[in-house]
């Protein structure tokens, strides 16, 4: 799986007003800023986005998948 085929499927599932990703095909790491992370806490914005990516997951198409998940708020905060 390629970085932008990962970053479609994330974007088809979440609303994102940002997505950054770094890895080797296999193994991920993402930067995720969406408003749908407002009010929840951080295993709540980490099951809604494996949640975008289903079977994916399941079957081993991505092995493993490390995420910052920021709300728009929180992004803003971190470039100033």
């Amino acid at each position: 799986m390629t970085a932008e085929e990962l970053k479609t499927l994330i974007a088809a599932g979440l609303p994102c007003e940002h997505i950054a990703l770094e890895g080797d095909g296999r193994h991920w790491y993402a930067t995720i800023v969406s408003a749908e992370f407002e009010g929840k806490r951080l295993i709540q914005r980490h099951q809604r986005v494996y949640a975008t990516l289903g079977a994916k997951i399941q079957n081993d198409e991505v092995h493993a998948l490390s995420m910052k998940t920021l709300t728009p708020g929180e992004w803003a905060a971190q470039q100033a």
